[in-house]
């Protein structure tokens, strides 16, 4: 599957662990990268230089003025702070979970009402809104991208309601080394979310031991993820 060749630049709205991967990653497969924080653009400054030439950071604003895709990689307490405008319309690839702990409790989030994504969805309005990203540990994401065709290439789940958009992001995966199992629409995106099947463990090789490093990540093909997004339950 090919990008289209109008995406040539991803903005990142936020660009901690999730973030600065995801940008090496798009990096390493030729496009331009437009990094942004809540601390400013100067924070940033040897993230870029490790980068190299095709990366250069920016406000949040202005990163998602530029970005043809921009990955929005807050915390979830902070999403109503992503700006509205400048992503009107745009493709936007979700990478958050819901942390009661770090992020304050959310009653819809607690009864089922809402997703987490879907709460993005509502914020942006005419953006289109793709859930990703949000159920491998960053470590793995850098090294367990391969190349096309690879026998050992892992798969990532996506959610969406908009179909062009999901294509958009498929190729976006299969550009920087992963396939896709589609999911469905944002409302299914609970079933890759904190604490399913599909999320974290997937990609470990074995069970981290607490105080022991943790595992290297083992590759994950389409069909494992797809079952465990299958067999994914709601809490009662």
């Amino acid at each position: 599957m090919r990008i289209q060749q109008d995406v040539k630049t991803i903005g990142l709205i936020g660009s901690g662990h999730i973030g600065s991967t995801v940008a090496k990653l798009a990096v390493a497969a030729g496009f331009d990268v437009v990094l942004s924080n809540s601390r400013g653009p100067e924070t940033l400054t040897e993230l870029v230089q490790e980068l190299g030439p095709k990366a250069r950071a920016a406000t949040p604003v202005e990163a998602a003025a530029a970005g043809d895709v921009v990955v929005v990689t807050v915390p979830l307490r902070a999403y109503r702070s992503v700006p509205v405008e400048p992503l009107a319309g745009k493709v936007v690839i979700d990478t958050n979970n819901y942390y009661p702990d770090r992020d304050g409790r959310f009653a819809e989030l607690d009864n089922g009402t809402a997703t987490v994504s879907g709460l993005l969805q509502q914020h942006l309005g005419t953006a289109k809104v793709v859930k990703a990203f949000n159920n491998i540990y960053f470590k793995h994401l850098e090294t367990l991208a391969r190349p096309a065709q690879a026998a050992d290439r892992t798969a990532l789940p996506i959610a969406g309601d908009d179909e062009a958009a999901k294509a958009t992001v498929k190729a976006f995966l299969d550009a920087i080394g992963y396939d896709a199992v589609d999911t469905g629409g944002l409302f299914e995106s609970w079933r890759f979310e904190r604490d399913m099947p599909a999320y974290g463990l997937i990609y470990f090789a074995k069970v981290p031991v607490a105080g022991e490093p943790f595992p290297d990540g083992a590759p994950t093909s389409a069909s494992k993820v797809a079952s465990a997004v299958a067999a994914a339950k709601r809490p009662a």
